[in-house]
């Protein structure tokens, strides 16, 4: 079992990725909805993000522990699921894509209020929650711009 968690915290290994594995996972999410995932139903991508959140959180929780870190670096399912928040039916342009991608990186690493607070919840709660509202931040503004545009 400890595998499992592993592999899943890890998001199949991308979390050992040497440098900034967050980034990768992030950019790996956005090829994936790109190639593939914006082409799921909605119910279908709605159940994807819930499964992978609940099993993020368990999965980060263990993995933690296991390391005696709260949020390791190797820890990227977090990046992985609140991308796959922002990319919620999102138009596939590249520029769209990549405004989503740099705008969720960019809440995820600065943290503004409220999500540095979001981060102290307890175990994978917290790993897991400060992503899905930098992703809740970014989903906004790029709806907002897809609006008004």
């Amino acid at each position: 079992m400890k595998t499992v968690h592993k592999i899943l915290a890890t998001f199949f290994g991308i979390g050992f990725f040497p440098l900034a594995p967050g980034t990768a996972t992030s950019f790996i999410v956005v090829i994936l909805y790109k190639l593939f995932l914006h082409s799921l139903s909605w119910p279908l991508y709605i159940l994807l993000f819930i499964i992978l959140f609940f099993a993020g959180v368990f999965a980060s929780t263990k993995y933690s522990s296991e390391l005696g870190t709260e949020d390791p670096r190797r820890i990227v399912v977090d990046e992985a699921c609140g991308q796959l928040f922002v990319l919620f039916l999102m138009p596939t342009s590249w520029v769209i894509l990549l405004a989503c991608f740099f705008l969720f990186r960019f809440f995820d690493i600065i943290k503004p209020y409220p999500i540095r607070k979001v981060e102290k919840l307890k175990k994978g709660w917290g790993i897991m929650m400060d992503d899905i509202a930098a992703a809740v931040y970014t989903a906004l503004i790029i709806h907002i711009y897809l609006f008004i545009k």
